[in-house]
């Protein structure tokens, strides 16, 4: 017989510190037989998911957001999210009982590479839904204007940088003439 391996989880270290992430390619130095499982598991969960998940993103589904559109069982990094939303660089996770160190830990490693997690209890969506969806669009908002301001200091810490299409399509134009 041949002995199988569990996973360990290390304690987390002194006020749950997260590890560094190095942002290189497709998962972030994670091996590509990881990567694929992480995948798979994902897929999954979207095949089979809670009742408090099918409320959510049926909702979701049904929502016009624009291009802020959330992804269920969306893998960023090593972890599964929930509903993960790229373009605001937000995360929601349904909680089913209480958040645990491993949770906790996820969330400080999703938030040292930009990306805002917001735990909601489960219990809260299937009890008072509309509720839930004015949290999340607060929280949004929030991120949406978080966003404007980066851009905007940005754009006035680097005035030579152009990155506006139809200034390029302009300038394009001008150059064949």
């Amino acid at each position: 017989m041949t002995e199988r391996k569990t996973l360990k989880i290390r304690t987390p270290s002194a006020e749950n510190a997260a590890p560094e992430l190095k942002r290189k390619g497709r998962g972030w130095e994670i091996s590509e037989k990881r990567l694929d499982a992480l995948h798979e598991r994902a897929r999954d969960m979207r095949r089979h998911p809670t009742e408090a998940h099918k409320v959510l993103a049926e909702r979701f589904a049904r929502a016009n957001l624009g291009r802020y559109t959330f992804k269920r069982q969306a893998v960023i990094g090593s972890a599964i999210v929930d509903f993960g939303c790229h373009t605001l660089g937000m995360a929601i996770m349904i909680d089913e009982g209480e958040p645990t160190a491993v949770d906790t830990r996820r969330d400080k490693s999703l938030e040292a590479v930009g990306v805002k997690v917001m735990r909601i209890q489960a219990g809260d969506i299937l009890e008072n839904l509309d509720d839930v969806l004015a949290r999340i669009t607060v929280r949004m908002r929030e991120h949406i204007a978080e966003k404007k301001e980066a851009a905007r200091v940005h754009r006035e810490a680097n005035p030579n940088q152009h990155y506006s299409r139809s200034n390029r399509r302009k300038f394009d134009s001008a150059e064949k003439r």
